[in-house]
């Protein structure tokens, strides 16, 4: 396992965040100060009200606000709103305010001030924070110390440097270090590199200094060194520390060039698995192709944590160099090993990879095939799609099906006429299915499917008993009317295997003009198990929201009178229970005398009278909610529905006052 708290600390410390408050506010009209600073000064005016002006003070303020806020700096509750007020105003008069407060407050007031200065960097400040690091308040000590680090200039350093050399107790070493790290870190942005360069020297030779102080000073002496930094880098991945090795990485990351990857890579060798790892990881994100050869070569041996993150820094690189390695994993005897190289293949990018599984594809060995042909579909490979085909003539069954599922999701109705073929020459059951389903795939993808209706019709009536069957699921995926003509031509079709798909693709189809033929046929079916499964599917439709009630509720009237079972009339509860109007609620009234399914009647009772006392107009619903609701109460023998029964009762007959 890494050692992952040790790097959360270390990447702390590496990352300073200065951060305050937002507010999500309008800006106040330009013309408002003078009332904003009539508030601060107001003794009338609540501790919200100046909050809020001096929240809107630091967006329109001007000089004119600096010495009414300043006012309110000693205020313990005020004062940190009024550093907030000040501190986004340009103007030198809010660095003398700060200044002068210096020697005027005391606790947190005095912290915060200290704190503002930094985010200000006020250089003219300097000798007073300096006098503040030795403050027997140890906050304010060492908030003065943090902000000389913000400061950052050549004389906040020296006295950060004298009060490190004054502080026998080292109480307060911690925020010393981190304002010189600050500090260093100005310094070498300012371009006064040779300073800051001593600063992190002199910080990470301190054995017994914080670790994220000496880590972040390793850091900083690598990077601002340039170039030059290269040979501390090599140094440190010799480093026993690991702090200090994690720091040295991470340098890395913020330098260019070859030298530090081949750095890195040399670095690998006779490391442990973690600081493997961790180098590891750097490479990937370095994208640099020379460190390719370290990492397959960790990628084929040695302990499985290493391997498995070198595997994974190989597609990070994106160098097609990587493509040997790769395949040799893909069959590797470890089965995560073997998974994951397959992972990096896919997520590897360019077109010699593609070129690559096509090559995979054509050859003779069928576990490689079938792998080719899941790297198709992660990868996307839209024009491998004729080769896909080319497979799907093979004879192997395995590769024929898996092609054609790639078909189905890659291909175009360009490919249409090549698979029609294919599905009507094939006596294959499976290539068949398979073959069929990578035209509805395909089909499916056009803005209008049933334009393709006529060709599939037409093929019908060219098929054998096997093609008839799927070619009506075709037909039911693209539908329209001339498909649900042939579908139901396909009922009346003497081979029993063609009529009960006909029956169960009409029963789902997708469009409410199959409707009147799926009551049509229960009516007439004898077969208890073909009338339901019309029944399930007519009632289906009339259970649709994005039909208008009035559409629907007629249509349960018109099933009711042939419904005899109880798993008919559950069918029938079910879309009732979906209809939100009184007459589909007086139609399961009925039902709640039948012990059978008097709990599928309770329950859809409820649902519609729930909706309409929730919904629009509901004191119109209310009277004639009362008495289903007394009967579903007096039906009922399930505490909880009881309850609930109860509840709309009283609802019911609160709104109908």
């Amino acid at each position: 396992m890494l050692k992952s708290k040790k790097n959360l600390i270390l990447l702390a410390a590496l990352v300073v965040v200065l951060s305050g408050p937002f507010f999500g506010q309008t800006v106040p009209p330009a013309d408002s100060e003078g009332k904003l600073i009539a508030t601060l000064k107001s003794d009338d005016a609540s501790r919200k009200e100046k909050a809020d002006a001096c929240r809107q003070l630091g967006i329109i303020g001007t000089k004119k606000v600096v010495a009414p806020l300043a006012a309110l700096l000693s205020d313990e509750k005020l004062s940190h709103m009024a550093r907030y007020g000040l501190e986004p105003i340009p103007d030198p008069a809010v660095d003398k305010a700060f200044r002068d407060a210096l020697g005027k407050l005391k606790g947190r007031p005095l912290v915060g001030v200290i704190g503002s200065i930094g985010v200000r960097r006020d250089t003219e400040a300097v000798p007073a924070l300096a006098k503040l690091q030795h403050n027997s308040d140890r906050d304010v000590a060492q908030a003065a110390s943090r902000a000389l680090g913000s400061i950052g200039t050549s004389d906040a350093s020296k006295a950060l440097m004298s009060a490190v050399e004054l502080d026998s107790t080292r109480v307060n070493w911690l925020a010393r270090h981190e304002g010189l790290l600050r500090c260093a870190e100005r310094l070498a942005a300012d371009g006064k590199k040779s300073e800051a360069i001593g600063i992190y020297d002199q910080l990470r030779g301190l054995d017994d200094a914080a670790h994220q102080v000496r880590g972040g000073a390793l850091r900083g002496a690598i990077v601002t060194r340039g170039k030059e930094g290269v040979s501390l880098l090599r140094e440190n991945l010799r480093n026993k520390d690991y702090i200090m090795f994690s720091a040295a990485v991470q340098a890395s990351h913020e330098m260019e060039g070859g030298e530090v990857t081949k750095v890195l890579t040399d670095g690998l060798e006779g490391l442990g698995a973690d600081n493997q790892i961790l180098i590891i990881l750097a490479l990937g994100k370095r994208g640099d192709a020379a460190a390719v050869p370290a990492l397959s070569g960790l990628a084929k041996s040695g302990d499985k944590r290493v391997r498995i993150e070198a595997i994974k820094a190989l597609p990070d690189i994106g160098d097609a160099s990587a493509i040997p390695v790769l395949m040799e994993l893909m069959g590797d005897s470890d089965g995560e090993i073997s998974k994951t190289a397959q992972e990096a293949f896919a997520a590897l990018p360019g077109e010699e990879v593609d070129s690559a599984v096509i090559a995979m594809l054509k050859g003779g060995d069928t576990q490689i095939q079938l792998k080719a042909l899941d790297l198709v579909g992660r990868r996307r490979m839209t024009k491998s799609v004729p080769d896909l085909l080319e497979a799907s003539g093979e004879a192997e069954p395995r590769i024929q099906q898996a092609a054609l599922r790639q078909v189905s999701e890659l291909g175009s109705p360009k490919e249409l006429p090549l698979l029609f073929p294919l599905f009507m020459d094939s006596n294959d059951p499976q290539i068949i299915g398979a073959s069929g389903q990578a035209v509805i795939g395909i089909c499916l993808k056009a803005d209008n499917p049933q334009i393709y209706s006529d060709k599939l019709i037409e093929l019908y009536a060219k098929a054998n008993p096997p093609q008839k069957r799927v070619l009506l699921k075709m037909l039911s995926a693209v539908g329209g009317p001339k498909a649900l003509e042939t579908v139901l031509e396909a009922i009346d079709d003497a081979e029993p295997g063609i009529y009960r798909y006909a029956l169960r693709e009409i029963s789902s189809w997708r469009t409410v003009d199959a409707a009147p033929h799926l009551l049509e046929l229960a009516k007439k079916l004898t077969d208890k198990n073909e009338k339901i499964v019309c029944l399930r599917g007519y009632l289906g439709f009339a259970s649709r929201t994005n039909l208008p009630a009035d559409q629907r509720l007629p249509m349960c009237r018109q099933a009711e009178g042939i419904i005899e079972r109880n798993e008919e009339k559950k069918l029938l509860l079910g879309a009732l229970s979906n209809i939100d109007s009184t007459e589909a609620l007086a139609m399961i009234m009925p039902y709640l005398d039948e012990p059978e399914i008097q709990r599928e009647a309770s329950m859809g009772a409820l649902a519609i009278a729930e909706r309409l006392l929730q919904g629009r107009g509901s004191a119109g619903y209310a009277s004639k909610l009362i008495k289903p609701l007394e009967k579903v109460i007096k039906a009922t023998t399930d505490a909880k529905t009881t309850e609930r029964a109860k509840n709309l009762l009283k609802l019911a007959q609160s709104k109908a006052k």
